[in-house]
């Protein structure tokens, strides 16, 4: 659970028989953006990882996603994007979450709102990986209920694989790590967004299942959460609306590798990384 700084940090590639799933944290704008295609094929061939999934619902200009944005992002190497409360932001998103099969949505929207919750996942080595989305309720949307669907879900990808990630996109702490108990053993992974904040709780809980409450925010963090400081700051002072608009400088991208026996899909290692544009580049 080594956490990853720089070039120097970075450990020899494991060669045992593991799936390596690599998570990317809330991609923010176009400074995320560029942070994905720079860093993901990089850590791909460096870690030989077998998927990449990436939370995308802030990926187009900090609020919403796009299908010009979602499509730069999968030809960039990712292979499955999750999402959470924004990804409706940009109207296009309705007709493109319906389109486009690696865009989920939270699973416990209810009926008949467009998309999936779910979505399974092929390797390059033919191991299916199945993806779950769910979101928080506690201080968000008053939707259904993430932990009855979230292990009814699980219970059904399971029945195809035994390699299973979460994205537990929600606001309470709390509720995140609940969320982690409540599947552990379950699933592969439970590993939570939303909050843009990088948390240093990564562990391998005693059923198997690796957790970190935030995997955090790949995009700019010279702002408020991704965002420019001055209008969020204002807000706060006197509680008016205000424009926000992406922030631009720090870039860092926030991530977490998962490796899972390659038989039973339980989680073996969980690593967190955190890295510059300098750190990127010398890979």
């Amino acid at each position: 659970m080594t956490r990853l700084l720089g070039h120097d940090a970075y450990p020899a590639a494991d060669t045992n028989h593991t799936v390596k799933l690599l998570f990317i944290g809330d991609v923010f704008g176009k400074v995320g953006r560029d942070l994905v295609q720079r860093a993901v094929r990089p850590l791909v061939a460096r870690h030989e990882i077998d998927l990449v999934i990436a939370n995308a619902e802030n990926s187009a200009g900090g609020f919403g996603i796009t299908r010009e944005v979602g499509d730069a992002l999968l030809k960039a190497g990712v292979d499955v994007m999750t999402s959470g409360n924004h990804v409706w932001d940009k109207k296009e998103a309705l007709d493109y979450i319906q389109h486009e099969p690696r865009l989920v949505r939270p699973a416990n929207y209810p009926a008949g709102v467009p998309g999936a919750g779910s979505t399974i996942a092929r390797t390059a080595k033919g191991r299916e990986i199945g993806i779950l989305n769910v979101m928080g309720r506690v201080f968000m949307l008053q939707i259904d209920d993430p932990f009855t669907i979230g292990a009814r879900e699980a219970a059904r990808l399971r029945a195809r694989t035994p390699f299973i990630l979460v994205d537990v996109h929600a606001e309470a702490t709390s509720e995140k790590i609940a969320m982690g108990w409540y599947l552990d053993g379950q699933v592969t992974a439970v590993v939570g967004t939303h909050t843009h904040v990088q948390t240093a709780d990564e562990q391998i809980l005693p059923g198997g299942t690796a957790y970190i409450t935030d995997v955090g925010m790949t995009g700019p963090h010279d702002g408020i959460i991704g965002v420019e400081r001055g209008p969020v700051i204002g807000r706060f002072l006197n509680g008016l609306p205000a424009r926000f608009e992406s922030a631009t400088g720090n870039p860092k991208f926030h991530a977490v590798i998962v490796s899972a026996n390659d038989e039973t899909g339980r989680a073996e290692a969980i690593t967190r990384l955190s890295l510059t544009r300098e750190h990127i580049d010398a890979l």
